[in-house]
């Protein structure tokens, strides 16, 4: 009887280890006019079939550790998760003036921002493990911000989700073109986004006739997410753990709805 035990043990161990996730990874070098830039595909390859593809859209910082960590997240979830590069093939800012400057690019064109997002959409799309056109796209801080105006845009996504983001936008009367359901993730004490910036983004929520909501975290501020942040509200930037997790579980649900088959 011992001995039937252990064997039938052993057997479920191997199957068990046959249907372990794999997720595989790969670094895609991809462009937006002459610009080579570099982004970075996660999949769990025990899952068959298609399925939703999620762009992720890095901080001020450039694509990094960071975004690769989330992408791996989603993708151990079951999505094919792209991390886009919205500033170039070898651009990675060293400290927070470069990132600055290197944001402030983006910022100050938003048409060429829409150009880089769209660029990462079109990668992720490409990709033989995506279900077009069940895409989402989310992002963290400047992230947060180039998925919005990705979704002003008028491109064809699910959904979109902004971590910490800078809700500004240069043409209020753009809301009209998102197509996207829109989930915003906010630090209530978040000094980069004031009241101000929040209020103006309902208006042009309601006024384009958008399907949103937001979330506002109490006691987070910027970068509520990211543990590099510090655990010093004081500076702006901190981290919040209730938040990160709470603001990853309202994202999981937002995803489940929208990715729900249609009755």
């Amino acid at each position: 009887m011992k001995i039937l035990t252990y064997v039938l043990a052993v057997m479920i161990a191997a199957l068990t280890g046959v249907a372990e996730a794999k997720l595989v990874t790969k670094t895609v070098e991809y462009r937006q006019g002459n610009t080579v830039l570099e982004g970075y595909l996660v999949y769990d390859d025990a899952v068959t079939g298609q399925r939703p593809g999620i762009l992720v859209v890095h901080e001020w910082t450039g694509l990094g550790k960071y975004a690769r960590n989330r992408a791996a997240q989603l993708a151990s979830l079951g999505y094919v998760a792209f991390a886009a590069d919205i500033y170039g093939k070898g651009i990675r800012p060293n400290s927070p003036a470069e990132a600055g400057k290197e944001a402030g690019k983006y910022l100050s064109d938003r048409k060429l921002l829409r150009l880089r997002a769209i660029a990462g959409l079109e990668e992720l799309l490409k990709q033989p493990q995506v279900d077009p056109p069940r895409v989402a796209a989310i992002g963290y801080c400047f992230g947060g911000t180039t998925v919005l105006e990705l979704a002003r845009s008028g491109a064809e996504l699910y959904g979109v989700v902004s971590f910490h983001g800078g809700l500004s936008s240069e043409k209020p009367s753009d809301g009209k073109n998102i197509r996207a359901k829109v989930l915003v993730l906010h630090g209530a004490e978040d000094p980069h986004v004031p009241p101000q910036q929040v209020s103006a983004f309902h208006e042009e929520m309601r006024n384009g006739g958008v399907d949103w909501y937001m979330v506002s975290y109490g006691g987070a501020v910027h970068s509520f997410t990211n543990p590099d942040s510090g655990n010093d509200p004081a500076r702006g930037n901190a981290y919040n753990e209730n938040a990160d997790r709470r603001s990853w579980s309202a994202m999981k649900s937002f995803f489940a709805e929208i990715f729900a088959p249609k009755q």
